[in-house]
């Protein structure tokens, strides 16, 4: 962690609503001498910390905890084998006390601000000059949240909050940024000029690339706009998985990217809930198709998405489960690579792992299945032409997608390969959804419970023997289910 270059964002909690209680600012210690008193736990957490910050720790203390004796072992900071006296804060930039002894932490305080030295008293905010903050390290964007000492809690709350939002690659961003400055500097001479530029960039696909780890992409991207720095910007179009229904299933990136587009490109599948989570005033364009019938052919969805972007708009194609896990994101991206156009994949939780977790059946397990195979049961010409011997092997789990329509002819021909009649399977009808329904039978009964349940697509099928343990903890699940009711009765 470097703490001394380029972006700083700064978090306070106001107290009083009227005035800060401190100024937050970041010190450069690099090579500065920061005097640590005490020896414990909390202070080898503090001397970590410094650490990064690439100071010259000076330790103060009788004794040290086993995380200090290997620091002071490895040469990382000097130790003094004593109790603290006043001429330790000679020439140190900081101080920090981390003792239990009132008395010192005090002496400590006074010898510190006598001699103008910055001080902080662990969890004594009235010993205090200076408040260490909790701290999201994104180098070399810092981003500081302190409570004034008041709630150490609360701060390390809203710390952790943060680290959901800011996506570990913004160093890199402004790592860029800070490298390209001077070029754009010398290109776009006029202040008001350069700040929307960089604007520009921070809302576009340059800055999405380098946050999706994709340096190279985004130097290319960045190459393009700065020729024409009055344009109306490059566009991108990120393929992003919905994952099988739950919104608390997408991921924090596809959430952002969700809320950032200008258009959602969307399946029918994408359920209704997720759909509201996209940017309210994005455009919609349902392209949903249906067992037999395509709404817009695939050819016409590709060129949509590279006309779209071709305008400069961010557009988000939106596809249930996961894009490259029969969601023929593989041919969209070929036609984005052919046109030119920048793009990202954004995975999602596939419906065979959202389902099956949804609906307490494991996909393998050591006492039943040592493999599991994902396979497609949607009919091209009303024929199903798959490696029937490979698929009806024992000790592995089938799970089949879009399979509902092409069921008899699933069961019929595994059963003619070998696998058994009494084979345990499932369907999972809306998985991951309030209207979730999980229905067992066998390998033949399955046709059988379609047309009595009325099952109908998005439905999961799932063949092989780890289907047993969905009616075993069905089964105690229940059972813990009534004795909890009388109970409370």
């Amino acid at each position: 962690m470097a703490w001394n270059v380029l972006a700083v964002w700064t978090v306070a909690i106001p107290l009083n609503g009227v005035s800060m209680d401190y100024l937050p600012i970041f010190l450069d210690i690099r090579s500065a001498r920061v005097l640590v008193v005490g020896g414990g736990e909390v202070a080898a957490r503090k001397v970590a910390l410094l650490q990064n910050a690439q100071a010259q720790v000076i330790v103060v203390s009788p004794d040290l905890v086993p995380a200090l004796l290997e620091m002071k072992a490895a040469g990382a900071i000097t130790h003094i084998a004593r109790s603290f006296a006043v001429e330790d804060v000679a020439g140190a930039r900081i101080v920090i006390a981390a003792t239990n002894h009132a008395a010192t932490n005090k002496l400590i305080y006074q010898t510190a601000t006598a001699a103008r030295v910055p001080v902080n008293v662990v969890d004594h905010p009235a010993l205090c000059t200076f408040i260490m903050p909790s701290v999201i390290d994104r180098s070399p964007v810092l981003i500081a949240v302190s409570s004034g000492g008041t709630s150490p809690v609360l701060a390390r709350l809203l710390r952790a909050r943060l680290e959901s939002l800011v996506a570990s690659t913004y160093g890199a961003l402004a790592a860029f940024m800070a490298k390209r400055r001077p070029e754009v500097r010398q290109r776009i001479t006029s202040p008001r000029a350069r700040r929307r530029f960089w604007e520009r960039v921070l809302q576009g696909p340059t800055a999405e690339l380098l946050l999706a780890g994709q340096g190279v992409a985004a130097a290319q991207v960045f190459d393009r706009e700065l020729a024409q720095p009055e344009g109306d910007g490059a566009g991108l179009v990120s393929l992003v998985g919905a994952g099988p229904g739950d919104p608390d299933l997408l991921t924090l990136r596809a959430l952002r990217l969700m809320q950032e587009a200008d258009v959602v490109v969307h399946d029918r599948l994408v359920a209704p809930p997720i759909l509201a989570l996209c940017r309210r005033e994005a455009q919609r364009i349902d392209v949903g198709k249906n067992a037999g019938h395509h709404a817009v052919p695939q050819e016409q969805i590709n060129q949509l998405l590279v006309d779209l972007a071709a305008t400069g708009q961010r557009v988000v194609r939106l596809k249930g489960g996961d894009p490259f896990v029969f969601g023929r994101g593989g041919e969209e991206i070929d036609a984005l690579v052919e046109a030119g156009i920048p793009f990202q994949v954004v995975p999602g939780i596939t419906a065979a792992l959202g389902c099956a977790a949804y609906g307490h059946l494991p996909l393998t397990h050591r006492d039943y299945a040592q493999s599991c195979v994902f396979v497609t049961g949607h009919c091209r010409k009303d024929t199903l032409e798959l490696n029937w011997e490979s698929l009806a092997r024992p000790h592995q789990t089938l799970v089949f997608y879009m399979g509902v329509a092409a069921l008899p002819a699933i069961s019929r021909e595994l059963m003619a390969h070998g696998l058994p009649a009494t084979t345990p399977a499932a369907l999972i009808e809306r998985g991951t959804t309030p209207e979730q329904r999980v229905l067992t039978g066998t390998l033949a009964d399955l046709p059988q419970i379609v047309a009595q349940e009325a099952i109908c697509p998005p439905t999961l099928i799932v063949i092989g023997e780890v289907v047993r343990l969905h009616e075993r903890w069905k089964c105690r699940t229940d059972r813990a289910e009534t004795a909890d009711l009388r109970a409370a009765g």
